[in-house]
């Protein structure tokens, strides 16, 4: 089964074209991350929020994954992180066309 993890949090920007540059290498790394299968990246300027929508193998590898990434953050003096970590229904989802 995989599951679902999502993650928002306050931030100064930089947002669009800028945040795609400056977060090109780890958007990359991610892609190497034990159990992951896709990520949206999310933000919203107006608010100076962004996070992302990733899927996950397994609860484990999700779980793995949002304590390192939680510690990312930390280094960046991001500390305040929403995270919550839900399985997908698969058949539901097929159904709306997710790419599950």
């Amino acid at each position: 089964m995989a599951y679902v993890l999502q993650v928002d949090f306050k931030m100064n920007g930089p947002f669009g074209e800028e945040m795609a540059e400056a977060f090109s290498d780890i958007a990359r790394s991610i892609n190497e991350e034990e159990g992951f299968i896709w990520k949206i990246w999310t933000e919203s300027p107006e608010t100076n929020e962004a996070g992302g929508i990733y899927t996950f193998e397994t609860k484990e590898t999700a779980e793995t994954y949002l304590v390192m990434h939680t510690n990312r953050l930390a280094d960046f003096g991001i500390t305040n992180v929403n995270a919550k970590i839900l399985a997908i229904n698969s058949k539901l989802t097929e159904l709306n066309k997710g790419p599950v």
